[in-house]
């Protein structure tokens, strides 16, 4: 495929992107930039919300894991709908109550500030280093799809990836998300369900049936049960997948921050709602694609595997159409989750950090916020450069982006702790416990793996949480809780 035309339809994606921030983004307030005038409907939000939970990193490996792990990876999705019915039950009716912009300001009215600084803090740790992780993976497919044939180096594409995003969320920043989040989702699925009826084709598989097909291959295999010690034993990836859904949805707030814009408590649980239904069914197809893919590469001897199989195959084998709306599919899945990142790094930034509201007159808010959009702009590049030039190990990048996501098990186990317990603490205290918690979970970890074994997985994320919550009962004290 000519390089003008995938530059052209790159640029043709992004002005349409900037021009639904054009109609969305003509009221400039921070109101409107963090939490869309509270007007947002549900089922826009819920649609949307699919392609930044899913990002490029399961569009690109989902598909993957099927040729090794089958379709254990259900298993989790089966996970996600408990955490999820937790989000909706719990979490949401307490941040409508609290009437809350960062969800992180809940910690101050249960703990104290320095209980609240530290959620914040690992929030915007985490979703820094993810957010740059992500864009870091799609850039480098795009460098060598395009970029490289053209002479364009890395730091100007990631630099021009994030002006980009920057250009259509600085005005009015989740109001704008809602509604781009919306149709990015949309291209990915059309991507995905493209690439399934392609293969699908290619496999002839009229005649068997995909039904058929897929239950009859090994490797539709979804549930695990035999080995406890496997990272796919069942009970791990299900209760795994639960606290995953809990953490990185309910205690983030770049997912809350969507939930948040609904009209109401009752349409913010409507939200939930549907968006788990659609998202459990879109993970399947997902799977199934892998089947399909993995299968196809079988069958005509290609050699790709994991991450590489839907791009190599998309890209030189499976025809023009199929490479283009995968090319869109990835952009989509990708900056659907960069966006969101990026305005909800600005949003905890200015109300947990700065507080904004509290320190600086009302006619100098807006402009301050503008300027931290900015520096977290900047930030993002400057993460991603540095992957690329100094770390250069991808490898070492990827454990980064690992024990990235161990801060979420402090944000468990204090929540945790607050939801369920009257006890009050010594909020010095707290930053202590939540930073040596992920410490300890790796360590026992580790040790686990060499000496017995024993694969937490996605459990760690539990341990980890429970580490906090111990923690947290050791440096408890008699007292009244502060009643949120």
């Amino acid at each position: 495929m000519q390089p003008i035309f995938i530059i052209s339809l790159i640029a043709a994606y992004f002005l349409l992107l900037i021009f639904i921030s054009y109609l969305t983004g003509k009221e400039e307030s921070n109101e409107s930039f963090f939490k869309a005038n509270r007007q947002s409907p549900w089922y826009v939000v819920a649609f949307g919300m699919i392609g930044a939970t899913l990002s490029g990193v399961t569009f690109i490996s989902v598909p993957g894991w099927v040729e090794a792990s089958s379709f254990s990876y259900m298993q989790m999705v089966l996970g996600y709908i408990l955490g999820y019915f937790i989000i909706g039950t719990v979490l949401l009716p307490l941040y409508y109550r609290l009437n809350l912009t960062s969800i992180y300001t809940y910690l101050e009215h249960r703990f104290g500030n320095a209980s609240y600084k530290t959620g914040a803090g690992l929030f915007l740790i985490s979703r820094i280093v993810g957010a740059s992780f992500r864009l870091f993976l799609v850039a480098n497919v795009l460098q060598v799809i395009l970029f490289d044939a053209l002479g364009v180096p890395f730091w100007v594409t990631v630099t021009l990836t994030i002006i980009l995003i920057w250009l259509y969320t600085f005005k009015s920043g989740i109001k704008t998300i809602v509604y781009t989040d919306t149709l990015q989702t949309l291209f990915m699925l059309v991507a995905v369900v493209v690439a399934v009826v392609s293969v699908y084709n290619e496999l002839n598989l009229a005649e068997t049936g995909l039904i058929n097909f897929i239950s009859n291959s090994d490797m539709s295999r979804m549930f695990f049960f035999d080995d406890v010690k496997s990272a796919e034993y069942f009970w791990k990836q299900f209760f795994s997948g639960a606290f995953i859904a809990v953490v990185m949805t309910g205690l983030d707030q770049d997912m809350m921050q969507k939930n948040l814009t609904c009209r109401s408590l009752k349409d913010a649980q409507k939200n939930m709602f549907w968006f788990t239904i659609v998202l459990t069914i879109v993970n399947l197809v997902f799977l199934v694609l892998g089947l399909l893919l993995t299968e196809y590469a079988v069958q005509f001897g290609i050699d790709a595997h994991r991450d590489d199989l839907f791009a190599i195959l998309a890209s030189e084998h499976l025809g023009t159409a199929v490479f283009v709306f995968f090319l869109i599919g990835l952009i989509a899945a990708a900056y659907s989750s960069a966006d969101s990142a990026l305005t909800s790094l600005t949003t905890s930034f200015s109300v947990d950090i700065v507080d904004l509201e509290k320190r600086f007159p009302k006619e100098d808010q807006v402009k301050i916020r503008k300027r931290i959009h900015i520096l977290f702009s900047v930030l993002l590049i400057l993460v991603i450069i540095t992957f690329k030039y100094v770390i250069k190990n991808e490898s070492v990048i990827a454990k980064l982006f690992t024990f990235a996501g161990y801060t979420y098990g402090p944000l468990l186990g204090l929540y945790s702790f607050g939801l369920f317990t009257k006890l009050q603490v010594r909020d010095r205290l707290v930053p202590i416990i939540s930073l040596a918690a992920p410490v300890v979970s790796y360590l026992i970890s580790d040790y686990c793996l060499r000496t017995y074994g024993f694969d937490f997985g996605f459990f760690i994320l539990i341990l980890n949480g429970a580490l906090t919550f111990t923690g947290l009962l050791l440096i408890s004290r008699k007292g009244e809780a502060i009643p949120a």
